[in-house]
C-alpha cells in the first residue's frame, strides 16, 4: 500500500512512519517543520520515504496513495490556551481542506484516517467514556479536535467520504517533544532540575505507549475498518505523581517529591481522562504494555 501521513515528522506520526516502512509500504510525508518535528530521522534515505514540507492548511493537491492518515496537529493544550488560532489553522481547517481536496477526487478515493484524541470527551471521575458518548471538549486544543471530528463525520455523509477515527488516551514514549510530561520528568531529572507538576499532582490520565497505539492504528486499517471511530488505551491510571514516581526509579531516586516543582494549575485543568477501548480489543488488538511506563 502507499500511505499518504501528514504530521510524520512529529511523535506519533513517526512512530506510524517507522511501522508501516518496516512492514514494506511506501509513506509520502507532508508536514510543515513546526518547531516539535524531527529534524533528521533513520529512514530518510529510504526509498520507500518521501517528504515533503507543506502546511496541510494551505497545500492544494493530495498525492496519488490508498490511505491518507493524519497525524498534523498541534498538540499542547498550554500552548492552546495562550494561543488557540493556530490550533484552529491546523488541527479544524488543516482537516477541512484535506476533505475539500477528497471531495475533488471523484475516483479512487483514499480512506481518510483521522487521529483525534481522548480529550475530546472532556473529564470523567469515575467511569469510561465509549465512542458513544458525547464529545465535550473543555480547552481550545481539544475543541479543535472534536471540530474536525464533526467535519469527518458531515463529509462522509454528504460526499461519501470513507473515513476512520481514532481517539487515544496519553501517548509517550521515543521522540517526544521537551513539553510533554513524560519526556519534561526525564530532562529534569538527568539534569537536576525541578519537575513542574500543575496543582497538587493528583490529575489521572490513562497512559499508552506509543507504538502500541500505531500498531492499533495499522491493524484497524488492516481489517478494513471504515466509517467507524475507536477508542484506542491501555486501561493505565496514574496521577502525575505516580508517573513522577515510576520514572524516578529509573534513575534510583527514592526521595521523588523533593524534585517536584508544584506549579499552578492551567486554565480549564481536567481532572480524569478514561476511554474504553472494548470495541477495538473485539478486533483482536491488544496493547503489549498496560502497567506502568514502559522504559524506553
Amino acid at each position: 500500500m502507499k500511505f499518504l501521513v501528514t504530521g510524520g515528522r512529529g511523535f506519533i506520526g513517526s512512530h506510524f512512519v517507522e511501522l508501516v516502512l518496516q512492514k514494506g509500504h511506501q509513506v509520502v510525508d507532508i508536514d510543515f517543520m513546526t518547531y516539535a518535528s524531527n529534524k533528521k530521522l533513520p529512514w530518510d534515505s529510504n526509498p520507500n520515504y518521501e517528504f515533503i514540507r507543506d502546511d496541510i492548511s494551505k497545500i492544494k493537491h493530495l498525492p496519488p496513495c490508498d490511505i491518507i492518515v493524519n497525524f498534523a496537529a498541534e498538540s499542547h493544550v498550554d500552548n492552546s490556551i495562550n494561543s488557540s488560532e493556530i490550533f484552529f489553522e491546523s488541527n479544524t481547517k488543516g482537516v477541512y481542506n484535506i476533505l475539500e481536496l477528497l471531495r475533488g477526487k471523484v475516483y479512487s478515493r483514499p480512506l481518510f484516517v483521522h487521529i483525534s484524541t481522548d480529550e475530546v470527551y472532556g473529564d470523567i471521575r469515575d467511569a469510561n467514556f465509549t465512542e458513544e458518548d458525547k464529545l465535550n471538549p473543555g480547552n481550545p486544543y481539544s475543541a479543535s479536535k472534536a471540530a474536525a471530528e464533526m467535519y469527518v463525520l458531515a463529509y462522509n455523509k454528504t460526499y461519501n467520504i470513507d473515513y476512520l477515527i481514532t481517539r487515544s488516551s496519553n501517548n509517550y514514549g521515543e521522540r517526544q517533544y521537551l513539553e510533554k510530561l513524560v519526556p519534561q520528568i526525564i530532562h529534569c531529572l538527568k539534569n537536576n532540575k525541578k519537575i513542574p507538576i500543575h496543582g497538587d499532582g493528583s490529575y489521572i490520565r490513562d497512559w499508552i505507549y506509543v507504538k502500541d497505539n500505531v500498531e492499533a492504528i495499522y491493524h484497524l486499517i488492516n481489517i478494513g475498518a471504515k466509517n467507524e471511530t475507536f477508542n484506542i488505551s491501555a486501561n493505565n491510571h496514574m496521577t502525575n505523581l505516580e508517573v513522577v514516581e515510576e520514572i524516578s526509579k529509573w534513575y534510583k531516586i527514592e526521595n521523588y517529591l523533593d524534585k517536584i516543582n508544584f506549579v499552578q494549575n492551567r486554565m480549564g485543568q481536567d481532572i480524569r481522562y478514561s476511554i474504553d477501548c472494548t470495541k477495538l480489543k473485539k478486533t483482536g488488538w491488544q496493547p503489549k504494555f498496560t502497567k506502568g511506563i514502559h522504559k524506553f
